[in-house]
């Protein structure tokens, strides 16, 4: 029995189709209309025609600019989410994280137009700092996920706190910031072309590259990627990190945006990126996920929690509906795993 000194070489050019044939296509796992992925889309079509029924104020061209940044945010945090989810883990410190980056963009520039980049990259920074310490223990310690997550979000919160009481009780982001945030192009505001960009490059990395289809692998099975030299706990904890950091440019657009952001401006991210992203089609059992329909999901989410305001629905039952949401969405995930390992 002889065994090939190169797992990794081979496995690789398996997966390249074979001389005179055409290339395959995996539908089950790239196709963004297969039904997981186009349903969100279904449901978003549906909803928009039923505020226009009942609701016309809800889909005016206005009321929709207004809420297409809250939806690009929400996407943003919701690509991280999902690429967690993809390596089989869940990540519940996203609002700890934002709100420190925040203070930090806070604190760092001053307010000064000079000091700028400084803040944005020590907002990023300090993102994936986290993210690093989360993905270490998860992935390196094999520790819970959720316990994790859950225990780093608590630290971070505090340091949050600590920092923005000794270091910015009362700051601004500078101007150039706050004009880019709320700027638009071709009438569409800027986070949007920036979310989209987000979304399209990381498809494309996931789809077309090794390191994408690797990280699919590891996610659908860590043994076999194991078995093939593919190194799961790297991958398991670069999710974590790289999520982190889409959790931190997300921090600077949302305080560019608001302005003067307080500390609890990423209280919002607890399961709103959770429900983006499995309502989107991300099998919770790893591997599956598309982040183009995840932008859909994020844009359903806030045009319906923009609805339910418009209608005056209290508070309690729109965390409510956003839990069914997740519970829905869940299942909808569980159903198309069962039917394709079947």
């Amino acid at each position: 029995m002889t065994v090939s000194a190169n797992p990794t070489s081979k496995f690789e050019n398996e997966l390249k189709p074979a001389p005179g044939t055409e290339p395959a296509r995996p539908k089950k796992h790239f196709s963004w209309i297969e039904p997981r992925f186009a349903a969100i889309w279904a449901a978003l079509g549906l909803m928009l025609v039923l505020n226009g029924i009942f609701l016309p104020r809800s889909v005016d061209l206005t009321t929709i600019l207004s809420i297409l940044p809250l939806a690009a945010f929400l996407t943003i945090a919701a690509i991280g989410q999902s690429l967690v989810i993809m390596s089989r883990g869940i990540d519940l410190s996203v609002p700890a994280i934002v709100s420190l980056s925040s203070a930090v963009l806070l604190g760092v520039s001053d307010g000064s137009n000079d000091r700028l980049w400084l803040g944005i990259g020590a907002a990023i920074v300090v993102a994936m700092l986290a993210g690093t310490v989360s993905g270490s223990l998860i992935a390196v310690l094999r520790l819970n996920a959720l316990i994790v997550t859950l225990a780093v979000g608590s630290i971070v919160t505090g340091i949050g706190i600590w920092y923005r009481q000794n270091a910015v009780a009362e700051s601004m982001v500078p101007a150039p910031l706050a004009e880019f945030a709320s700027d638009r192009f071709l009438n569409i505001p800027v986070s949007v072309w920036l979310a989209t960009i987000f979304v399209i490059g990381l498809s494309i990395i996931l789809r077309k590259t090794i390191i994408g289809r690797r990280f699919e692998l590891i996610g659908t099975s860590p043994s076999a990627a194991h078995l093939i030299g593919v190194s799961v706990r790297l991958y398991q904890a670069s999710a974590y990190v790289v999520a982190a950091a889409l959790y931190g440019v997300m921090a600077v657009l949302l305080s560019g945006f608001i302005r003067n952001p307080t500390l609890d401006v990423g209280s919002p991210y607890l399961l709103a990126p959770i429900a983006a992203s499995v309502l989107g089609g991300t099998a919770i059992s790893g591997g599956i996920g598309n982040f183009i329909s995840v932008f859909g999901a994020a844009i359903f989410l806030t045009q319906l929690d923009q609805s339910l305001k418009m209608l005056g629905m209290p508070t309690a039952w729109q965390m409510m509906i956003q839990g069914l949401a997740i519970a829905f969405g869940m299942y909808i995930s569980e159903m198309s795993s069962r039917r394709r390992i079947g």
